[in-house]
């Protein structure tokens, strides 16, 4: 077999904590320059960042609240966190998207170390490193390290967890009556401190995944006298004294209405019915899959032939029952995103990793380069639809470096592992993930129509009308119009006023400048002269707002009375 590297420098890289450290680092490397380079997204991200803001504003870090409007949706960890990182490294005023970011980017490598660190006890240093690489750049995982929500930290926390748990399993599920006791107390703090810290950054999801892998290892085992090695009683007391405090707090300040709201609101919602019109029939993640773990997915016949041949052993085993039971429950939710599975992919990635040392018979090395060329026909296809509705020029050489990654360095990564080249294949494999990831999106940054909010910044300062830089009264108030990135970078005192033409109105008899979206444009003329204002046209910002439809809002000014 051709080698990339002597075997001696693999060794030296993977050997004892210093392959989930590579896989951190690289995880760090392919989402670090989305952090910055990247504008505030609508909506989840601006809507949690903004909500941060007012509790570094406010110094009140119990309730959490977008504008004046209670945000009970998910408990407060990733708000914490975020608020830690803004005092570490910026201010609240300076209205800078990136450090509300650095939890997440922090998450997303943990969830790579500890996705290397879980591996390697299971299969070996060497395949352990090679599964936190691949999961570290890993579509999904890469592109949540970036958005400042909960889920990469909730990834990484849950991995964590996942990873501990299978060191416990693997350890005691054959042990001997009488053997002695075995030492596993810092993976039982590490399991149960990780549980804990994931229920308060995201809720229910996090014990879900790990009650389903037991019930899972139950039913294959057909036995669990392994799980009274977890320290359950403790583990319990850990939880209840992280998350009791905020719980109780918040209990006490909302009056309940934080469990009403979350409990039987959001989580109810996404149970019942496609909540905030994200349905999806039993299918979408699996179709999806191609591309949220690419570029792994030119391992995916691998490892469905390891997690068939191998099923028995023990480590294989934990992999499937962490897996496929909670990816069930996410295929069976009529609420679907594509990040809702983020926490079981570390799993894929192990058989992924596994089945890199395994002969594959030749259906699963048809799998393999179906699935691969079915994500990066997806990417290709996105990069340049979106390059010819709304790209120019340069847009055309990143949509061109995107399909490069995605459709002739993946491909070319197949075919050597097909030929058995694995150490050239695997490195190719992983530089394909990375260009893909940062072609994609270095793209979607340049396209200006889309980034509506940046476009109204620039047109206040244009005007010199932007009231962070004294020019002009504020806040600024807008009709028509109420994407939460425009409020988490014009400050928490923005005026939406929706569709109430008077309150815009009223905005301008105040010198506070107006953006008025086309649709309301009526309505604010008639509102306007009824109050006796004539307003001054400033400005015009066109565009497409990726949660709706193509807009045109008008930037207006009170015009001068005449002496």
């Amino acid at each position: 077999m051709t080698r990339l590297l002597p075997p001696q420098i693999v060794n030296l890289v993977s050997g004892g904590m210093r392959g989930p450290l590579l896989a951190a680092l690289l995880t760090l490397v392919c989402a670090m320059p989305l952090v910055f380079l990247m504008p505030p997204l609508d909506r989840d991200e601006s809507r949690f960042a903004q909500a941060t803001s007012q509790m570094l504003e406010t110094g009140d870090y119990i309730n959490i609240n977008y504008q004046e409007t209670p945000r009970h949706k998910k408990p407060v960890g990733i708000h914490w966190l975020q608020a830690l990182s803004v005092k570490l490294t910026s201010s609240v005023a300076a209205r800078d998207i990136a450090p509300y970011r650095f939890p997440s980017l922090l998450g997303a490598a943990l969830a790579a170390f500890a996705c290397a660190w879980g591996a390697s006890r299971a299969f070996g240093t060497r395949i352990g490193t090679k599964a936190g690489l691949l999961f570290g750049v890993t579509f999904m995982l890469a592109t949540e390290a970036f958005f400042a929500k909960t889920d990469a930290m909730m990834c990484g926390l849950i991995v964590l967890m996942m990873a501990a748990l299978s060191q416990i399993y693997l350890r005691t599920r054959d042990l001997p009556a009488g053997a002695p006791k075995p030492k596993v107390l810092k993976l039982k703090f590490i399991m149960w401190l990780s549980l804990a810290a994931a229920i308060l950054v995201k809720g229910p999801v996090p014990a879900m995944v790990f009650g389903t892998a037991i019930l899972a290892l139950w039913a294959m085992d057909r036995r669990i006298g392994w799980a009274k090695h977890l320290g359950w009683l403790s583990g319990l007391i850990m939880v209840a004294l992280i998350c009791g405090p905020w719980a109780i707090a918040i209990t006490v300040t909302t009056d309940g209405a934080f469990w009403t709201s979350s409990i039987g609101g959001d989580l109810k919602d996404k149970l019942d019915s496609g909540s905030e019109g994200h349905f999806g029939l039993p299918g979408y993640h699996l179709f999806l899959l191609s591309a949220t773990m690419f570029p792994a997915s030119w391992l995916f016949g691998g490892a469905i032939q390891t997690a068939i041949q191998r099923w028995k052993e023990p480590a294989v085993r934990f992999a499937i029952a962490w897996f496929v039971p909670s990816f069930l429950i996410f295929e069976l939710m009529p609420t679907k995103l594509p990040h809702y599975p983020l926490p079981v992919f570390a799993a894929l990635a192990w058989l992924c990793a596994v089945s890199l040392d395994v002969p594959l018979k030749r259906w699963a090395r048809i799998v393999n380069g179906a699935c691969g060329i079915l994500g990066g026909v997806i990417f290709t296809a996105i990069v340049f639809y979106a390059h010819s509705e709304w790209g120019g020029g340069p847009t055309f050489l990143l949509a061109l470096l995107t399909a490069t990654g995605a459709l002739v360095l993946a491909p070319f990564a197949g075919w050597l592992l097909w030929r058995g080249h694995q150490r050239y294949g695997f490195g190719f494999l992983l530089a394909a993930g990375v260009i893909t990831h940062l072609g994609l999106f270095s793209l979607a940054s340049a396209l200006t129509p889309l980034w509506m909010s940046r476009q109204l910044e620039t047109a206040l300062r244009t005007a010199q009308l932007d009231p962070r830089q004294g020019k002009a009264p504020g806040p600024v108030a807008t009709l028509g119009f109420a994407e939460p990135s425009f409020v988490f970078a014009m400050g928490t005192r923005t005026k939406l006023c929706n569709e109430d033409a008077p309150c815009a109105v009223q905005a301008l008899i105040d010198g506070r400048p107006v953006f008025v979206e086309s649709r309301q444009e009526q309505a604010f003329q008639a509102a306007a002269q009824a109050a006796g204002v004539t307003p001054l046209k400033v400005s015009q910002v066109s565009g497409h707002n990726y949660n709706g439809d193509d807009e045109v809002l008008t930037l207006y000014r009170n015009a001068p009375e005449t002496p």
